[in-house]
């Protein structure tokens, strides 16, 4: 690294090690000549698309974030710009996980997918790609209450709780975007992917936090209008960055409704254009939408209803407790007093499935350890040291030896029964349960210990390099051509004539025709299927 930094390395340092990870430099130089015509393209034909029909922040803001029409942005650009509104951009490779993409956020900073989709799908593509994250999510940060609204439902999305179901789902849509943009997988490829998505769908017990959050930020984030119902403007980044579907949006048979709460109950599907939409009065309203979202989840209500959320969920969660600790692992048993430990908390005693770890404020308090947790509720204080009998107002009964912080020959009863406990645990009192939260209490030293390595980098690999051997060098060398003809200023007729007359042998290259086209003051035309704009 050099001794003047460059406002990516500046951006990446922002993170903490558990983050930076996922990023990956952007190697500009492996976008190829045609990867910059379907930039120019794509933007080209959206800004003039979006003139009368994007919220009027996205034009000002896309040359307030870095983001011109004439060729791929890169994050130096957009960081350098990004810094002056108090946020940033990495690179990362498609799809990363959610809990990694919302703690981005959270800490504002955009996470932007560096590939770009194939000319074959300018319209739309499943896969994250730099056309989306750039020129979609960018622009509208220009303005302060939807950057606002974007950095809370950051957070809101970290700190819900997701099954393990979500995360099969997650899995499924990250291997079906990559095999979906790989120009040498097989028909059958294409239709195990579909398959293998559909059916982590279809496995999923409930509808957990995470996937509400989610929900909601599609209809925001990505699909979001605002506005009136009658003509609203768009301010979602999936419609920002699509030209198909900001087409279709204002059909008549694409339903608005007004946005609420409620739109985290409405599912989606990412394979077809939306049946309905959302339409926000305003984007002030947004962080009052999500503010609606949050009060419904565990991470403020805590109590019984976050203890019982954390146990379906069967994932690592973190339980906060009244004097600040939170103790992080699998919640595996609640047992219900015949008197309440306090409001909203019915539950006397809970089981922490092991690794388990403990912190304050995020911060851990030692490295995480095999041994289970059990938390009893109630007033009674559990001694530093030495042999305790224990009582508590729910009827919850203990006993046991403490020494050096851990509880051994633990025994529990409650109304007289003996209950199934660890013998040996972290054994905690507190009569509240403030918060529940989604994720560990410390998630670097979490990582640290018990992180997986970045999945299916090779597949991801393979699929780029696909791409990039499927663009002969005779073709790259005429997408290059024209390229330095316009950059040049002025494309005289003989030059245009001959790289045309050699363009003949690609007949079905449409992009090249459209951009040949251009140069000879035609008008270029629309891909084949495509919306004109």
């Amino acid at each position: 690294m050099s001794a003047v930094l460059t406002p990516s390395e500046r951006a990446l340092l922002r993170l903490p090690p558990h983050l930076r990870r996922y990023v990956v430099p952007q190697d500009y130089e492996a976008y190829t000549p045609r990867d910059q015509a379907v930039w120019r393209c794509v933007l080209r034909r959206l800004v003039r698309h979006l003139a009368t029909r994007a919220h009027p922040a996205y034009l000002r803001g896309l040359e307030a974030t870095g983001i011109g029409t004439e060729r791929i942005p890169s994050m130096d650009e957009m960081n350098d710009k990004l810094a002056q509104l108090g946020w940033a951009a990495v690179s990362v490779r498609g799809f990363i996980p959610p809990a990694v993409f919302t703690e981005l956020q959270a800490m504002r900073v955009l996470a932007i997918a560096g590939d770009i989709r194939t000319h074959e799908h300018l319209e739309y593509t499943p896969a994250p790609d730099i056309v989306h994250e750039s020129a979609g999510h960018a622009p509208i940060l220009a303005d302060a209450d939807y950057a606002a609204f974007l950095q809370r439902a950051g957070e809101i999305g970290f700190r819900a709780i997701a099954s393990a179901e979500d995360q099969e789902v997650y899995e499924a849509i990250r291997a079906l975007s990559i095999v979906k943009e790989d120009p040498a997988a097989s028909p059958e490829e294409v239709a195990a992917a579909d398959r293998r998505l559909a059916e982590a769908t279809a496995a999923r017990r409930y509808v957990s936090e995470a996937t509400r959050a989610s929900r909601l930020y599609w209809w925001t984030a990505e699909y979001g209008l605002v506005g009136s119902l009658s003509a609203p403007r768009i301010y979602g980044a999936g419609l920002l960055s699509s030209i198909g579907e900001s087409t279709h949006c204002f059909s008549p048979e694409v339903e608005k409704r007004p946005l609420s709460a409620d739109a985290a109950e409405v599912d989606y599907d990412i394979t077809r254009m939306q049946p309905q939409l959302f339409v926000a009065e305003e984007l002030a309203q947004l962080s009052e939408v999500v503010g609606d979202l949050a009060r419904t989840l565990s991470f403020r209500r805590g109590g019984d209803l976050g203890l019982r959320e954390a146990r379906r969920a069967r994932t690592v969660n973190h339980l906060v407790l009244a004097d600040g600790t939170a103790v992080t692992g699998v919640v595996e048993e609640l047992v219900e007093g015949p008197r309440p430990a306090g409001p909203e908390l019915a539950t006397a005693l809970a089981v922490v499935r092991g690794p388990t770890l403990l912190s304050r404020e995020g911060k851990a308090l030692g490295a995480p350890g095999p041994l289970p947790a059990v938390l009893a509720f109630g007033g009674a204080r559990v001694p530093a040291q030495g042999s305790f009998c224990l009582s508590f107002a729910t009827g919850l009964a203990l006993s046991g030896r403490i020494a050096e912080g851990v509880a051994s020959e633990l025994r529990a009863t409650l109304g007289g029964r003996e209950l199934p406990v660890p013998s040996r645990a972290l054994l905690l009192a507190s009569p509240a349960v403030p918060s529940v939260a989604g994720g560990p209490g410390d998630p670097g030293v979490w990582d640290w210990h018990f992180g997986a390595p970045v999945r299916d980098e090779d597949g991801e690999a393979r699929a780029r390099a696909h791409r990039a051997g499927a663009l002969a060098p005779e073709l790259a060398g005429l997408y290059r051509a024209v390229r330095a003809l316009r950059e040049g200023g002025r494309a005289g007729a003989a030059a245009v004539a001959e790289l045309a007359r050699a363009a003949r042998r690609f007949p079905d290259e449409w992009l090249l025709q459209a951009e040949l086209a251009e140069l000879a003051g035609g008008e270029p035309q629309p891909a084949r299927g495509a919306a004109a704009p």
